[in-house]
């Protein structure tokens, strides 16, 4: 690779770690994951303690031993085939609160903050094509009075 190449390639790559698109898919990525310990500490204070009202906080402990026996031995491992749907169904509560948040917290306020953004520059457009259409009217009946003037002849009076 010749020195040329390089300088190209390196000027490429800077002109696209520069561009809008990467600095605001970073800067997602960073919020995104302090945003996760916020869920994650919802989840766990909130939404499990509310789960082990019925039941369990932990979900993890729920199975469904499928060929026996399933018991644990003093280690923590567990013998015979089992489904561990309380990990999946901790996993879905977690991402349907995630999702929740998110819509709610987020999504939501910004459709409105956006929905009135567009109410005002569509309100301020229209004032300036109302403004555009009364300057042009008024152009125009000053073109008529003109033409009509000077078709009148020597016998008219001018404005």
């Amino acid at each position: 690779m010749t020195s040329e190449e390089k300088t190209s390639l390196l000027e490429g790559f800077k002109a696209f770690l520069t561009r809008g698109n990467v600095v605001d898919l970073a800067i997602a990525v960073v919020i995104g994951a302090a945003f996760t310990q916020v869920i994650n500490s919802v989840v766990n204070n909130v939404i499990n303690p509310l789960v082990g009202a019925f039941g369990t906080s932990n979900l993890d402990g729920y199975r469904l031993c499928l060929k026996g026996p399933c018991v644990a031995d003093a280690a923590g491992k567990v013998s015979g085939v089992y489904i561990g749907w309380g990990a999946v169904l901790g996993a879905v509560i977690s991402f349907v609160a995630t999702a929740a948040v998110v819509y709610f917290l987020m999504v939501v306020p910004m459709a409105k903050y956006l929905a009135r953004q567009a109410t005002r520059e569509k309100s301020t457009m229209k004032e300036a094509v109302q403004e555009t259409i009364e300057v042009t009217e008024l152009v125009l009946l000053k073109e008529i009075r003109d033409a009509l003037v000077a078709q009148g002849g020597p016998g008219r009076v001018s404005p």
